[in-house]
């Protein structure tokens, strides 16, 4: 339990690493505690779901455009088919505005594919303060390996 207690090893390998692959027990709570400590360390936490991210760089760096899905009752002809564009601020861009280090936690990332987690750990290899947490499922205790272990394998 020291380990949930202080986060300290947890800490130590999100720094020397860049970038972590957690597997948290399901029931819950051990994800919650780290975050807590890697807050009352200094880092700046933002907690996203991996479903949806599309481009990781354009979502989480650049203004980018969605289009809001069509439900058919809409006039569409106005606009094209496809609907009209809305721009997005980068979820990241706050966070990273500010000082210190930031840590982006995703949650659901066994939905990334390979090329997606690879683009995750070259984003964290160019922006320095920028560390990740992927979490890729659930195990009987709470574990964790460098994100590129995943990834190469």
């Amino acid at each position: 339990m020291p380990l949930l207690l202080t986060g300290r090893v947890f800490r130590r390998d999100l720094e020397r690493e860049r970038a972590l692959a957690l597997f948290a027990p399901l029931e819950g709570g051990a994800e919650t505690r780290l975050l807590r400590r890697l807050r009352a360390a200094g880092y700046r936490t933002e907690l996203t779901s991996a479903r949806g991210l599309g481009d990781p760089e354009a979502f989480l760096l650049r203004l980018h455009g969605i289009r809001p899905p069509h439900l058919g009752h809409h006039c569409v002809g106005r606009d094209a088919a496809v609907g009209e564009v809305q721009l997005v601020m980068p979820q990241l861009g706050p966070a990273l505005a500010a000082t210190g280090p930031v840590v982006l936690w995703l949650l659901e990332g066994q939905v990334l594919s390979a090329a997606e987690r690879s683009s995750l750990l070259a984003l964290c290899q160019r922006e320095p303060r920028l560390h990740m947490v992927v979490e890729l499922g659930g195990s009987r205790s709470l574990r964790w390996t460098p994100l590129r272990d995943i990834t190469s394998a």
